[in-house]
């Protein structure tokens, strides 16, 4: 919904790509899973590590320590800061 508020999609590319990620999720693609515990420590350490980074903000070290706790293979996001600090703690984000 971000990329709808700054209107780099529009209402029906949203609905589409909502439409799409929802039948990803059918098809095994996604695995939802309960939030991590260790994310939270995962991303106070982020925080103080990055934190002084130009951008970085609360919930890039929340996305990227969540996904550090799950031991994610690859992170993908729209969010060129969530990129760079995936990348910094050597995150696969490459298509």
């Amino acid at each position: 919904m971000f990329q709808l508020f700054r209107s780099r999609i529009t209402e029906i590319q949203a609905r589409v790509l909502w439409k799409q990620f929802n039948l990803d999720c059918q098809q095994g693609f996604w695995r939802v899973t309960d939030f991590p515990e260790d994310a939270w420590g995962a991303s106070i350490d982020l925080a103080r590590r990055y934190g002084p980074a130009p951008g970085i903000r609360a919930l890039d070290s929340l996305h990227v320590g969540c996904a550090l706790a799950l031991y994610a293979e690859k992170f993908r996001t729209f969010d060129d800061r969530q990129a760079r600090l995936a990348e910094a703690v050597g995150l696969d984000t490459s298509s």
